[in-house]
């Protein structure tokens, strides 16, 4: 296995950002401790097809009870490459979201939105052997979050990746293009400036499905100066 490259901690976002206020509470304040490479390299979870249902990466369907749910139905695909440019084969992809009204299937979550009873906004899948990934969702709203007044997340969907070694783990958002409260978004604005457009997706009309999805892109590298900065 080739040796890791040290992760580019520049193109993402620093700890603790004081306009991100929960940061200030459960960013890191100590040293981090550095592990061993070599060590890195040889471990970390190991996940096959055993762990996946026929209908984890459809969200569309997986949650449904009485029927379809309810917004704008997209796809979500992409590759995951290591830090060499290389495609990471057999990595496991969470994601979570909102629904299309905003509203998360959580007990905290107390936005005056309604649920949707057809959609539970989690689902998974395995990158194949070209490292390729491919979900089918709802394209999520927009909520209030707090953080300051009038303060809205924009529209986005949370990605948590499993490869290989410990040393690839990411957890990281996906943002969609044109979306005017980016620029308004403590989140995104503390991500280094030369990285943000890296958590921004590509709508593409070959990967839309035609009278069904709109289709969007986006590729996530776990490593090295191109990699997708992480976020919460």
């Amino acid at each position: 296995m080739s040796k890791l490259t040290p992760r580019d901690w520049d193109s993402h976002a620093a700890f603790i950002s004081p306009e991100y206020k929960s940061s200030t509470l459960r960013g890191v304040s100590q040293s981090l401790v550095k592990i061993d490479p070599e060590l890195a390299e040889l471990t970390g979870p190991a996940f096959g097809q055993e762990v996946i249902g026929p209908l984890d990466h459809d969200l569309t369907k997986n949650g449904q009870v009485n029927g379809e749910p309810i917004g704008e139905r997209i796809i979500v695909t992409g590759t995951v490459f290591d830090e060499f440019g290389q495609p990471v084969p057999n990595t496991l992809i969470e994601i979570w979201q909102a629904n299309a009204a905003g509203r998360y299937v959580h007990k905290r979550d107390q936005h005056d939105a309604p649920i949707d009873p057809n959609f539970l906004g989690a689902g998974r899948c395995l990158t194949d052997k070209h490292g390729n990934y491919k979900f089918y969702t709802i394209k999520p709203g927009a909520y209030p979050w707090g953080n300051h007044p009038n303060a809205w997340r924009p529209n986005h969907i949370h990605l948590s990746l499993l490869g290989p070694c410990i040393a690839s783990r990411i957890v990281t958002q996906m943002y969609f293009p044109g979306d005017p409260l980016l620029q308004y978004d403590p989140i995104y604005i503390a991500t280094p400036e030369q990285a943000r457009e890296r958590l921004v997706s590509q709508f593409s009309l070959d990967v839309t499905e035609d009278g069904f999805a709109l289709g969007y892109i986006f590729d996530i590298v776990v490593r090295g100066v191109n990699a997708t900065p992480t976020e919460a």
